[in-house]
């Protein structure tokens, strides 16, 4: 694969054989972003569990203590007395049916996250074909299917970031823009990743945090010591 000139200088100061500490790897993640925009920052972490067994899951959400410096487009399923709340909250949709059928007939995305009233999952789920392989499903484990749409509004415009296993295993999540600094990223995974061992499925057996690694949108990976953590 053809690195440009820029990624090729960042890569030159990291060593690819060394598992940083936390402080450490997130001035380095600052230091090689070689793109002129504010890159997100990324984690990656592998975890030793089977993401086919139901007992094996990990999946949650967190506010994160500086957010993910993105402001996220929150569609609000819900009717009613709801609705009106969900909009009061901030929400910069909401709807019933109109919005089912803008998703489906327009192919309609103009949204980050997706929450729902637990009277509107019937409807919801006929969205689960095209919401679904795009990790916008509602879930009571997010907190995205609720009755405090207020609280579910609040907590995603102040960086509520889900965390869930790919199919091999893989989390990944943003943990903030190059611009917050090496002290402010840190902060953030250290929460994302205290979230992540305490959701550790009691059928997981041996090493649960296989690897770890910070990545810049446009730099590269930088691995963790992943052991600690675990």
């Amino acid at each position: 694969m053809f690195r440009g000139k820029k990624y090729q200088e960042s890569a030159k100061q990291i060593d690819k054989a060394a598992l940083y500490e936390v402080a450490e790897a997130m001035e380095l993640v600052v230091k090689t972003a070689p793109a002129k925009f504010d890159e997100t920052v990324e984690l990656h972490v592998k975890l030793g569990v089977d993401s086919r067994h139901a007992d094996q899951q990990v999946r949650g959400a967190i506010v994160l203590p500086h957010g993910t410096g993105k402001t996220q487009r929150v569609l609000v399923f819900a009717k009613g007395a709801k609705a009106d709340e969900a909009k009061a909250a901030g929400a910069d949709y909401v709807g019933e049916l109109d919005l089912v059928d803008k998703i489906q007939k327009e192919n309609w995305f103009e949204f980050d996250v997706v929450v729902a009233t637990p009277d509107m999952m019937g409807v919801v789920g006929r969205l689960g074909k095209v919401l679904g392989p795009k990790g916008l499903m509602p879930s009571p484990k997010a907190g995205t299917v609720t009755m405090d749409v207020t609280k579910a509004v609040n907590e995603i415009k102040a960086g509520k970031v889900e965390y869930r296993l790919d199919k091999t295993n893989i989390i990944h999540c943003p943990i903030g823009k190059v611009s917050f600094g090496a002290e402010k990223l840190a902060e953030n995974f250290n929460a994302l990743m205290g979230a992540i061992i305490k959701a550790k499925p009691a059928a997981a057996k041996g090493q649960y945090v296989k690897s770890c690694t910070v990545v810049s949108t446009m730099g590269p990976g930088i691995k963790l010591n992943g052991a600690k953590m675990a």
